[in-house]
This record gives structure tokens, sequence and C-alpha cells, in this order.
């Protein structure tokens, strides 16, 4: 079985890249972080010095990366030079135009480019559940699909890059607006006297259930730990993508423009540190409720 390549060993990355270990594929692994890398050795990963040294031992390279402008960097500067490399993924949610930048600059080396974006979260990852659109050349898909497999249920969005990334944003939308329209039903109801925990028991057998009500607000809020797993920034350059690739083609997102607005007021009022989830203290603070209260 040949090596697969695996940058970026964060909360998400790291989770993929132990599924990758744990099924006996040999994997060769590069972060930042030598305690994250450490992790992935103890698992039986091959640690490589960098991205570069990633890419001159592995025939398929993955990357988990926060940023686009770092998976442009890694993906550009160093995997695109590797001696082994000819199919990368970018399992980073960056959006479709460094897609499409990166499809064409990593055809330009001879290597097959895959925008094959995840959603499901930290636990998803460690338990391979997670969901992954992916877009990228038809000719390859099969050996991708075969590795991407070990992390959950994947969805080809065909051959067009960005296509996968398009599906991630329109699902972060959806994710995102979900935690703040939450906020504002629960504090109305909270405000007006309800008890928040038996609230999220009826949404959670109505109509009002979603993806907030079913998971965050049972183990991130009721207990105000405000620590379900993903970033505020991470969620706010998210629904920045989305606002400004719809606007790219004539669509109008106003609800998606107000939850963008949102995070950016939880960075700037609960920190640079915050996980999305706080979108809720920031709604709480307009209505009179003390966001810091107890459960």
């Amino acid at each position: 079985m040949s090596a697969v390549g695996f940058i970026g060993l964060g909360r998400m990355g790291s989770g993929m890249a132990l599924r990758l270990c744990a099924a006996g594929v040999p994997v060769v692994v590069y972060d930042t972080s030598a305690e994250a890398v450490a992790r992935l050795v103890a698992a039986g990963a091959t640690a490589a010095a960098s991205a570069r040294e990633v890419a001159d031992k592995a025939r398929l390279v993955l990357a988990s990366l926060p940023m686009p402008n770092i998976v442009r960097s890694v993906m550009l500067d160093e995997v695109a030079k590797g001696s082994a490399v000819k199919i990368a993924v970018d399992l980073s949610t960056s959006g479709p135009d460094l897609a499409i930048e990166l499809a064409e600059g990593l055809a330009a080396k001879g290597i097959a480019s895959y925008d094959a974006p995840v959603s499901g979260g930290i636990a998803g990852a460690r338990d391979g559940k997670l969901s992954l659109m992916a877009s990228g050349p038809a000719e390859c898909w099969a050996e991708v699909e075969a590795v991407l497999a070990h992390f959950g249920k994947v969805f080809y969005m065909g051959e067009a890059a960005g296509a996968g990334q398009t599906m991630k944003l329109v699902n972060n939308l959806l994710g995102a607006t979900a935690i703040a329209v939450t906020a504002e039903g629960m504090t109305f109801g909270i405000k007006a006297g309800l008890d928040p925990a038996r609230m999220i028991e009826v949404l959670n057998q109505s109509t009002g259930i979603n993806s907030a009500t079913r998971d965050k607000w049972p183990k991130s809020v009721l207990p105000r730990t405000f620590d379900f797993g993903f970033a505020a920034a991470l969620s706010h350059k998210d629904m920045k993508l989305c606002v400004d690739e719809a606007e790219k083609i004539g669509v109008e997102l106003p609800i998606g423009v107000h939850v963008r607005d949102l995070l950016q007021r939880t960075l700037d009022t609960v920190g640079a540190d915050a996980d999305f989830t706080a979108m809720t203290k920031v709604v709480e603070a307009d209505s009179g409720l003390d966001p810091e209260r107890k459960a």
C-alpha cells in the first residue's frame, strides 16, 4: 500500500490522520506543532520535516489547514514541488476561487487537484462520521474516494474545481444561521420566563429542531461552557467567504450578512478564542440577559 501524506494536524486533521493509521494505511505527516506530529508518530505515522517532504514521499497528499492563505502557500509553494505527489486534496474550507487557483497551479505541475471540505466537527473526524463534499478530475476519483471513505460519507459534486467548496459554504451558511436564530428564539423564551432546558426538549420534538437545538445547545450552551469545538474566527472566515462568493455571482444573502457580522461582534466582545456557540452571548447581552450567568 502506497503512503498517504497528511499536512495539518489540528483538531480536525489529527482525527482524520488517526483514522488512516487505525486502518493500517501508511501515513506521512507534517505539522508546525511538534507535539501534534509526535501524537501521530505514536499511532504509527511517519514524520516529515516539511510539507515539501510529505510531497516527496507520498503520491496522494491531503491537507487540513485553517486559512485560505495558508492552504495556497502550502499547496503551491511546497506540495507542488514534491517529487512523488500526483494527487493533492484540500480538506479545508477555503472557497471556490482558491480551489480553481489550486487546480490550475497544480495541473501545471502534473498534479490532480481536489477540493473536499468536511463537515461534522471534531467528534465526526475522530469517529469517521464526517460528510465530505468533493470535486475534481474524474480519472483519479476512485483512488481519492477510497482514501476519503475512511473519514465518513463522501459526496462527489462533479469535476468542476470549487464545486465541493461551494457546497460546503452553503452548509456552513445554514449551520451558523441555525446557531444565530436559535439564540434569538431561546433569548425570547428565557426573557418571557420559560425554562431553557424544557424549551430545547420541546424544539427537538417539533418543527423548530435544527443542528443547534439538537447538539450545540445541550452540549455547550445550556451548561454555559461554550466549548463545542469550532472557533468563531473560523466560522467568521467561512461566512465571509460565503457572502463574498455569493455577491460575485449576483446572489444577495442578507441573513448571511447578519450572521457574519454577529460572528465579528462575538470576536470583538467575547474574544479571539471564542467558540462559535458564543454568538449566543452577544444575542443575550443585546436583550439584557447576563451572558455570564451560570447553567
